[in-house]
């Protein structure tokens, strides 16, 4: 047996490397972090070949003091932590002390810096972890770091790198990702010489760098959120329901500024948009998450690219709950370029800004970038035939908002009429009915243009809507078990069980553990008796084990209740009175989620009147 002796620093560092540096974006991670824990508000980064051959980061941050160089490439100096308070409520993106020595072992690398105050700069080169003698430079206020062929010394991790256009698209998601997170910083990109991106600050929530990192289709469809509660502030953008994703391309999650992956928050993104979202798609959303640094603990991962929460269940609920109240005001007829025209959150109160704009009635859709707004406020825009456009939804209103009582009977319910009304003397976002279309469209007019509307999935998510809160009245009553079920479990779904028990008895399930690794129910959830109980309970069993709660039973309720509501909507190809559709447009107006069905299908689409006119190539 060999003896035990110690290793060689050069060899420690390279060991380092392989968590800290994964390929060449992991480089430009660590080092444009650093520029801006440096209060860069600059930083330029040149490549070549994706990164492998030379990566250059310069910044114009505060700089490093010559005698200062050699200690900044050295194992764990940092001047961002000195003591485990400090690393409690670390605030800063680096704080390790590791990525300078680990990168510098693996390449041919460079450093060089100067403080303002400073007559001129100093350099630093060092080869395979060999440090070389600090020198005079000159150079700007800032600091550069120079990475020339990345892995050149470690041949068996250099072959593993993928091809020049991979890893560049590697470091060019990284940046984007970035690129969300500050805005104030001017991020320059160049590849073999060539410009190849550039972001100009700003402020983010002027929506220019949204469009321009995710594009102009996200930023037309995002919904922006604000809420704090608990301590906790959750701001951003989600995606409306329509504009989802194959992948999970378009999600990003940042806690206090730091971009991470987290499972927990993840699932709770995933069950607010259950409802709404068609099968196998993803959301897509930029969600920034802000809380006291000591409830979270940022040193779990090497690369930092994951973190752990003190409080996770009360995390996962807050997101959740959030983002389920925002879709749930994704009604029919609301126009996105309207919904992002919330409070700054400098401004903002301890409530969602999405909710509260749309506590004042309509918001009628308009073209982004058109004057105006609110009911009433628009202007016919088919100038060239001299026709008076606007009178028309005026003439509905007159003819179909307040039918005499009794005559126009609510479709979902099918009971006692209620008069549809428009609330002002404006036009409502769906406008009036004025034909149907081959017995499945309705076809309307409102104050933008034409509004089709697939009558059966709209009929079907206002009757889903109201099965749901009608049970949610009732609550979920349990059902006792002619003979009580005994279920084989693991030992750490038996401990959830044991633990969970109040929870478990208000999903409607009555259980008691009989065994190390068995369970006595006996009672099940009423709705759900004819289901299969015990999948449904190892289910549960594991998100509350995994999440700290579930949304199984919820889950299994909502699909009963919405096969419900299929079958009670109205069908294809029956035809539908003026009134009866002006009635089914009001209740979409008026129903949570109504611009999607049950099954997440769109409900309507708004075609303006600009639109219809490039159509037919007028004004050309």
């Amino acid at each position: 047996m060999n003896a035990i002796r110690p290793l060689p620093e050069i060899l420690i560092n390279q060991i380092a490397a392989g968590e800290v540096v994964e390929r060449p974006a992991s480089v430009v991670k660590e080092l444009v972090e650093n520029a801006l824990d440096a209060g860069a508000t600059r930083v330029d980064i040149d490549l070549e070949e994706g990164g492998v051959r030379l990566i250059r980061i310069r910044d114009n941050g505060g700089g490093i003091a010559p005698e200062q160089l050699a200690l900044a490439v050295s194992r764990h100096a940092t001047s961002k932590i000195a003591s485990l308070d400090d690393l409690e409520s670390v605030a800063t993106l680096g704080f390790r002390g590791e990525a300078l020595p680990s990168i510098a072992s693996v390449s041919r690398f460079t450093l060089a810096s100067r403080r303002a105050d400073d007559e001129h700069g100093a350099a630093l080169q060092i080869e395979g972890g060999k440090l070389g003698e600090v020198a005079p430079r000159a150079h700007a206020p800032g600091t550069t770091v120079e990475v020339r062929e990345l892995f050149y010394n470690v041949p068996a991790r250099r072959k593993f790198l993928r091809a020049e256009r991979t890893e560049l698209g590697h470091i060019e998601e990284w940046l984007r990702s970035l690129a969300l997170a500050r805005p104030d910083v001017e991020l320059r990109v160049s590849h073999n010489g060539k410009p190849s991106r550039r972001y100009k600050p700003g402020d983010l929530y002027s929506d220019t760098r949204l469009g321009e990192t995710l594009g102009e289709d996200f930023a037309r469809q995002a919904l922006r959120v604000d809420h704090s509660a608990a301590g906790l502030r959750l701001h951003g953008w989600i995606a409306q329901p329509q504009y989802s994703r194959a992948s999970s391309d378009q999600q990003y999650l940042y806690v206090n500024g730091r971009s991470v992956r987290d499972r927990s928050v993840s699932h709770a993104v995933k069950m607010a948009y259950g409802d709404v979202l068609y099968h196998g798609r993803q959301p897509a959303y930029v969600l920034f998450l802000e809380l006291d640094p000591t409830r979270v603990d940022v040193n779990v991962h090497p690369a930092k690219h994951e973190v752990r929460f003190r409080d996770s269940r009360l995390i996962h609920d807050f997101v959740y709950r959030t983002l389920k109240d925002a879709l749930a005001e994704t009604r029919a007829g609301l126009d996105p370029s309207t919904m992002g025209q919330q409070q700054h959150p400098a401004d903002a109160t301890p409530q969602s800004s999405l909710s509260a704009s749309y506590g004042g009635g309509y918001v009628l859709g308009r073209a982004p970038g058109s004057a105006g707004g609110g009911n009433g406020d628009w202007q016919a825009r088919q100038s060239p035939l001299g026709l008076q456009v606007a009178e028309a939804p005026s003439a509905y209103a007159a003819l179909y908002s307040s039918p005499a009582a009794g005559t126009v009977q609510s479709l979902a319910e099918g009971g006692p009429a209620l008069p549809p009304t428009s609330g002002d003397s404006g036009v409502p976002p769906l406008g009036y009915a004025v034909a149907q279309l081959h017995g499945i469209y309705i076809l309307a007019e409102n104050a933008e243009g034409l509004i089709v509307v697939d009558m059966h999935a709209a009929h079907e998510r206002i009757g889903y809507e109201r099965l749901k809160n009608a049970h949610d009245g009732i609550g979920l009553h349990a059902q006792p078990l002619l003979v009580p079920m005994t279920l084989a479990v693991g030992e750490r779904d038996a401990d959830t069980a044991e633990r969970e028990a109040e929870t478990l008895a208000a999903l409607g399930f009555e259980i008691t553990r009989s065994g190390p690794g068995s369970l006595h129910v006996r009672s099940i959830p009423a709705l759900l008796a004819n289901a299969e109980p015990e999948g449904l309970l190892r289910d549960v069993l594991t998100d509350l084990r995994e999440h700290g709660q579930s949304r199984r039973i919820a889950t299994a309720r909502d699909e009963l209740l919405s096969t419900m509501a299929c079958h009670g909507a109205v069908r294809a190809n029956r035809r539908l009175t003026i009134p009866e559709m002006n009635a089914l447009l009001r209740d979409m107006e008026t129903t949570e989620r109504s611009g999607q069905c049950n099954h997440g299908r769109p409900t309507w689409a708004r075609f303006s009147l600009a639109e219809i006119d490039r159509w037919f190539l007028r004004g050309r």
